[in-house]
């Protein structure tokens, strides 16, 4: 399925009628169903897909999310291991087992 090939950028007023025909369509063909892709001026803003399709896409998108919050903790700066940190604390970690 390609998504922005074959599905058209709908107008949000047209979207809103077009999305019973869509929830049926995602009944009857599950995950492999077209998604209902819609904005302003047929620029597209946001994509309606069955529930099925995004269950089996969180994973995916957990590890997208995951992997910006490494760039983003990585191009901070110098880290401190965490035991470094736990010594300047006056802490033990095997307290904390």
């Amino acid at each position: 399925m390609s998504l922005a090939a074959s599905s058209p950028i709908l107008p949000s007023r047209e979207a809103r009628t077009e999305l019973p025909k869509a929830l049926k369509r995602f009944r009857a063909e599950g995950s492999a169903s077209e998604p209902l892709i819609f904005g302003s001026h047929r620029k597209a803003e946001a994509v309606v897909i069955p529930f099925e399709l995004y269950t089996a896409l969180l994973p995916a998108i957990e590890e997208l999310e995951i992997a910006d919050l490494v760039r983003e903790r990585s191009s901070a700066g110098s880290s401190v291991p965490l035991s470094d940190l736990a010594d300047q604390l006056g802490l033990d970690a095997a307290d904390y087992r």
